[in-house]
């Protein structure tokens, strides 16, 4: 992420214990008597890092990051094939978000969330609207079959050779199906060589249907074994459930956000989660402000990063 403010280090980390056996990561950073705000990483499964407390004006900014169940520095980590991940869900990490504000003594805090975090933090305010101040969320996705369907299959038509291979890395009977499903199962396979492929082929594809803007650079964190098997894991896990969302809910109950200000920030050229999603949001959402950014895809690069740290700027002294 291009950083705006001087890196800064937290003031207080721990280990929440959300139930079901799992340790939740947690950080607070900047001005512990500043504008609280938690950040929603996306993924699933890519942990909070570092760049995401540059964001934030650390004067006037109380931030909260964490890392989501099984990934990151949170325990039991999904890499483990043997980790169960039956409540590793949407609910579950909705429920994570509250016990941490509870934990942290926070009445409302804003919402930064990106791609995955997007829907996620869109789920949570839908649920919980009086414990959100604003919600800023660029990437937007709203963690729909349609969206799944549209990665693994309709962005072939983008990249059709590099999704031929992903789509072959997969058993012959499994091809016209749920790649996401496919995948899955392949990273519980008994043999760690199946499984390393299966992660190392679906985070190749990841790194692949983003690459739509000019100066994209692979993300180094998929040279990682283990980051892979996290990643590819917790994403397939959640998509070949549909999110766990009911399909088309973040959408459809958008009215539950009225009188909580937004600013969905999103790029023309992120066409492997296009911008329909962030438009018909920001039509049932009218305290929301849609910001379309011409040369900028999927992700914090070519003046994404910017355009939210202004609009986390815009909401800093607001209470």
């Amino acid at each position: 992420m291009a950083q705006r403010y001087p890196p800064v280090e937290p003031y207080a980390y721990g280990m929440l214990d959300v139930g079901d056996g799992q340790l939740v990561y947690w950080e607070t950073c900047g001005n512990p008597d500043g504008k609280p705000a938690v950040v929603l990483h996306g993924g699933p499964g890519s942990g909070c890092t570092p760049g995401w407390r540059s964001m934030f004006d650390p004067a006037r900014y109380r931030m909260v990051l964490f890392d989501q169940r099984g990934c990151g520095r949170s325990t039991p980590h999904a890499a483990d094939p043997d980790v169960d991940l039956s409540t590793n869900t949407t609910d579950h990490l909705i429920a994570d978000i509250e016990l941490l504000r509870a934990h942290l003594g926070v009445q409302r805090w804003l919402v930064l969330g990106a791609s995955w975090g997007s829907a996620l933090g869109l789920a949570y305010a839908q649920r919980h609207p009086q414990r959100v101040s604003e919600l800023v969320l660029f990437s937007v996705t709203a963690g729909t079959r349609r969206e799944t369907e549209w990665i693994t299959r309709d962005m072939g038509r983008v990249f059709p050779a590099e999704w031929a291979r992903f789509r072959d890395g997969v058993p012959s009977a499994d091809r016209d199906g749920d790649l996401a499903d496919a995948y899955a199962r392949l990273l519980t396979d008994p043999d760690p060589a199946v499984r390393d492929e299966a992660a190392r082929q679906w985070c190749v594809w990841e790194d692949t249907h983003v690459a739509t803007a000019p100066g994209h650079r692979p993300d180094p964190r998929y040279d990682d074994p283990v980051f892979r098997m996290v990643f590819a894991r917790l994403v397939t896990h959640y998509w070949r459930h549909g999110s766990f969302l009911p399909e088309g809910q973040v959408l459809r109950d958008a009215g539950r956000l009225a009188g909580i200000p937004g600013v969905l920030l999103h790029g023309r050229l992120d066409i492997s989660s296009p911008s329909d999603i962030p438009w018909q949001l920001a039509q049932a959402w009218p305290d929301a402000r849609l910001e379309l950014l011409n040369a900028a895809g999927h992700g914090s690069g070519n003046g994404m990063a910017e355009r939210v740290v202004a609009a986390l700027d815009d909401f800093a002294d607001r209470r």
